[in-house]
């Protein structure tokens, strides 16, 4: 009988053997994307773990070190929390200007995973790192299957998880970002899902990525689309 512990470490497997034979024909840049509360970070920490044993060598980055500073994430909050959401929390342009596009095919591999502490609302001024050709860059974030990243990614996975269970999480999750339940539920309910609920309209990031995991269950994910290593 296989257990949950097991199912998970299958797809963990399973991921890193087609992330590690693509890697052998060059960098790879891989979109770990997902609502809130998906499961994502855990994900790619994880898989990271994994590639690292197998002797691929990994860089991890999150779309949280690309913040836009709080004047401008919030500047149209009030208003229209879901599309300020969607629409002013990140750096695009900086992030495909210093990580994606040097780690591209006619990139110099010199990049910068983090430029910003949002918890702080500063500035991180960090000197580029030089990756090696062939490294698994495992980045984890919500929107990351928009249009302005779209020709970025060389692999992309998608965490399908029902809203209720993201809320439920996030009640878990984020009390110590946040204050409280109730500042908590909130955000999700006037911002985050909303927003969410934005992107997948407009995108339909489910049908693009080219990895579909159901994560509702995250110690029994369940391979929904998946390509051959």
């Amino acid at each position: 009988m296989v257990t949950q512990s097991g199912v998970r470490d299958e797809v963990l497997g399973r991921l890193a053997n087609i992330i590690g034979a693509r890697s052998k024909q060059g960098t790879v840049r891989v979109a770990i994307d997902g609502i809130d509360a998906a499961g994502k970070t855990t994900l790619a920490d994880e898989l990271a773990q994994v590639l690292r044993s197998t002797a691929v060598p990994t860089l991890r980055a999150s779309i949280d070190g690309f913040h836009h500073p709080a004047s401008v994430r919030h500047s149209r909050s009030d208003d229209h929390p879901a599309r300020s959401y969607y629409e002013d929390s990140f750096n695009y342009r900086a992030l495909r200007r210093l990580l994606l596009d040097p780690l591209g095919e006619s990139g110099d591999n010199s990049v910068r995973t983090r430029i910003f502490n949002f918890r702080t609302d500063e500035a991180i001024d960090e000197a580029p790192t030089q990756v090696r050709v062939g490294t698994a860059l495992l980045f984890d974030g919500v929107f990351l299957l928009r249009p302005e990243l779209k020709d970025c990614w060389d692999l992309s996975v998608f965490l399908e998880v029902d809203p209720a269970i993201s809320l439920a999480r996030a009640l878990n999750r984020d009390l110590s970002l946040f204050g409280s339940r109730e500042t908590t539920e909130h955000r999700y309910l006037e911002r985050y899902l909303p927003g969410q609920e934005l992107y997948v309209s407009l995108v339909h990031p489910e049908r693009r990525a080219e990895i579909l995991i159901d994560n509702n269950n995250p110690a029994a994910p369940r391979l929904l689309r998946i390509p051959p290593a």
